[in-house]
């Protein structure tokens, strides 16, 4: 089968009205390999870092305009991992991972997430670029992988019961493939009526965690199959499900020459001939698609 017949690289929203829940779909593969091939990881930190890229694009949904950013960032002072960082922003991620090598070695084939960062927290930070706001949620990197600590993010701080499901898949010569779903259940918001985030045993959120919990891996992962197929195999019974526009995802660094001129530009001519080598260059290196990048001090303007 060829690239162009494959589901994946995109993500899918919907939403089962008479239950009162909205769920997204997410599956990427060749954006993910873009993304993994900057660096030579192993494949526990692959895994954790696809992890990251998946829930970064499930809880990218909820911002509210494109030009909003939703970053994941999990670190720790003396873990193996000491720092994991993803961003979604308009159907583009980026991430980043910063590990001891001889440390994870120790570890084994398939280290857990707490061997990995020990006592650990995972900060969500949602920013919205139209009205200038800012959410940040802190939670513990706890339970079995990064969905874990997000079903624990909207229990605590936005009390919206959630599933959030996610499946990493490496075959031997085919790449990396990761998947992910989260189910949420909303309140009415209507007023004198009964917000149903409160209670997390309502008939409709619990008949849609048995639904949600029949997701098999192979099927998340599957790049045959549609997600919204998907979505139909597991709510078909109901009165109505409502799909939305998919959402294609690619690999988007924001570290071209344009815009790291522009960052260079804030700084004054001394602070930039400090930065500078012996050649009158600086050196600017991405972390996420690792490119060093040079800009010449001649190429901004002489201050006399």
């Amino acid at each position: 089968m060829t690239d162009s017949a494959l589901f994946t690289d995109e993500a899918l929203g919907f939403a089962i009205p008479s239950r009162h829940v909205r769920g997204r779909l997410v599956r990427l593969g060749t954006t993910l390999d873009d993304v993994l091939s900057a660096h030579k990881y192993p494949p526990a930190i692959e895994k954790l870092l696809a992890e990251a890229l998946v829930l970064a694009c499930l809880l990218g949904a909820l911002l509210k305009d494109d030009a909003g950013q939703l970053t994941l960032q999990a670190q720790t002072e003396h873990g193996i991992v000491s720092l994991l960082v993803a961003d979604y922003q308009a159907g583009a991620v980026r991430g980043y991972a910063k590990f001891d090598a001889e440390r994870l070695a120790e570890l084994g084939d398939d280290p857990t997430l707490f061997g990995l960062f020990g006592k650990g927290y995972l900060a969500i930070t949602f920013d919205q670029a139209t009205s200038g706001e800012r959410y940040q949620g802190i939670v513990p990197l706890e339970g079995t992988g990064l969905g874990a600590a997000a079903e624990h993010y909207f229990a605590q701080s936005e009390q919206i019961p959630s599933i959030c499901k996610i499946a990493v898949r490496h075959d031997p010569g085919e790449g990396c493939i990761a998947a992910g779903m989260l189910l949420q259940h909303l309140p009415e918001g209507e007023i004198g009526r009964e917000r149903l985030h409160v209670r997390h045993d309502h008939p409709d959120w619990e008949h849609a965690m048995i639904l949600g919990g029949t997701l098999a891996d192979a099927e998340l992962t599957d790049p045959e199959l549609p997600l919204a197929d998907i979505a139909w195999r597991l709510f078909h019974e109901e009165e109505e499900i409502r799909a939305f526009n998919p959402v294609a995802i690619r690999k988007g660094c924001r570290c071209d020459p344009d815009h790291i001129r522009s960052v260079l530009a804030r700084f004054g001519p001394e602070e930039r001939k400090d930065m500078a080598d012996e050649r009158g260059v600086i050196a600017v290196d991405c972390a996420f698609c690792s490119k060093i990048f040079e800009v010449a001090l001649s190429e901004f303007p002489s201050i006399h």
